[in-house]
């Protein structure tokens, strides 16, 4: 079995560099074409089954490649959903008071003011991949940025503290599998797709 962990296409917000978190913005033009250039890339392995975040920006993508790859329906997840950022949802890293970012990398247990800390996303995250990496054949999950580097340190027996030095592009692709009982990555960021 394989799981592709597919971030959704572009958004104005995410172009913007700011925090979108629970933001429900639409997926741009581009975005759009990213996420049908998703759908080329998935449809030969033949995914059983397409699920995403109930976000407007995972399910326009989902949609495009369970149309490409001849899955009937999306399901949605709620545990895939972006990370919380509370108060600072649309806001640029840039604009948060001196030494916030700083403070937010150093503390894993640090969550933004009516927001989520990274163990509390993975918590959520986690039996949700672990179910998904029960099935046969292969199944595409598309979600956000911080759930699927929760996923990924998840699978690499590794902290939360390690997500921060991930970096995941817009409509990228990365793949577990497992092997026995062990979560193993076969590819991170994957983006020639899009060139």
């Amino acid at each position: 079995m394989t799981l592709l962990l597919v971030r959704h296409g572009q958004t104005a917000v995410n172009s913007e560099g700011r925090l979108q978190g629970r933001v429900d913005a639409p997926l741009t033009e581009l975005g759009r074409d990213q996420a049908a250039r998703l759908g080329v890339l998935v449809a030969p392995s033949r995914p059983r089954l397409v699920v995403a975040s109930p976000l407007a920006r995972a399910r326009a993508t989902a949609e495009a490649i369970a149309e490409a790859a001849g899955v009937a329906t999306v399901e949605i997840d709620e545990r895939l959903t972006e990370l919380h950022y509370g108060d600072w949802d649309g806001q640029r890293i840039a604009d948060l008071p001196e030494g916030t970012f700083s403070r937010w990398q150093a503390d894993v247990g640090f969550a933004p003011p009516g927001g989520e800390s990274l163990p509390a996303l993975r918590a959520r995250v986690v039996p949700c991949i672990e179910e998904l990496l029960g099935t046969e054949g292969v199944v595409v999950a598309v979600s956000h940025v911080s759930p699927i580097k929760a996923a990924l340190t998840w699978a690499l027996g590794v902290g939360d503290e390690v997500s921060w030095r991930l970096h995941l592009a817009v409509a990228s692709v990365s793949r577990l599998a497992l092997r026995g009982d062990t979560p193993i990555v076969l590819s991170f960021n994957e983006t020639a797709h899009l060139d």
